[in-house]
């Protein structure tokens, strides 16, 4: 490496620079947030969390010491679908028309169902969004994608929020939402039903990316045995992890919850 053996014996015995020990410190508080945000924040999460912390540093410092060392977001992948809409009840009329910006609480709520893969077989999840805050107010898993499914999630919400009439109910045009039952109860509440167009999912964009983050972050990377693992680790990261600690851009990097607080909704 035409290198001198004193030059070598010498840069082994020079003393950390301040840059480095620097450099070496705040690395160590980017590994922690890593893992604290579950390998869900990229670089600009990573350094508003730490701004927020009193951590004083460079936005681009940060994503250059992630770079270096390998230190990345858990990837995505594509959308499938699970099943087709079979209903032979007309569909509600899309009073959303992708507008998922509203100034206050109990405006618009979005749901949707997935599935999650464990060894003893799928385990269904459906909840229920507020669009204000982008907080998961109501959520329901079973062994079944049924009407019961869907309507303990909307209730669980309805009950946590006690929504006046009119607000906007969004999902898309699955048979569960579709279903007369389930129209009864969004009736009896005073809800105003809401349906994405056929085979547009950007309709129901915020409730799709919900499932997308969940997959991404916890799902994709485990293998559940059973259908109680999988639903002990999804309760965790609703209510422990997504609602209180994960930071949202849209949010001004603020969980739902504090930005619920700090905006006192009731």
């Amino acid at each position: 490496m035409q290198v001198s053996p004193s030059g070598y014996y010498g840069w082994l015995s020079c003393p950390e620079s301040r840059r480095a020990r620097s450099d070496r410190e705040l690395l160590a508080q980017i590994r922690r947030i890593h893992t604290e945000s579950r390998e869900a924040y990229g670089a600009v999460k990573t350094w508003r969390a730490l701004k927020a912390q009193g951590i004083a540093c460079g936005r681009h410092r940060v994503a250059k010491l992630r770079k270096e060392h390998g230190i990345e977001a858990k990837r995505k992948r594509r959308f499938r679908a699970s099943c087709r809409t079979r209903n032979n009840q007309p569909p509600e009329p899309d009073r959303l028309k992708q507008a998922f910006t509203y100034p206050s609480a109990n405006r618009a709520w979005v749901g949707d169902t997935t599935f999650i893969p464990t060894r003893a077989g799928w385990l269904y999840l459906a909840v229920m969004l507020d669009l204000y805050s982008r907080r998961v107010m109501g959520w329901s898993m079973g062994q079944r994608n049924n009407q019961k499914l869907v309507a303990d999630a909307l209730g669980m919400a309805i009950k946590h929020r006690r929504p006046a009439s009119g607000l906007i109910h969004h999902t898309d045009q699955g048979a569960t939402y579709a279903s007369a039952s389930y129209r009864d109860i969004l009736r009896k509440n005073g809800l105003l039903g809401s349906m994405s167009r056929k085979g547009k999912c950007h309709d129901n964009a915020v409730a799709e990316s919900f499932f997308a983050n969940l997959k991404n972050e916890l799902v994709h990377h485990r293998d559940f045995k059973t259908r109680e693992e999988a639903r002990s680790a999804i309760f965790d990261y609703i209510e422990l992890f997504y609602n209180r600690k994960r930071i949202h851009a849209y949010l001004g990097y603020q969980s739902p919850v504090a930005f619920e607080l700090n905006q006192r909704v009731p």
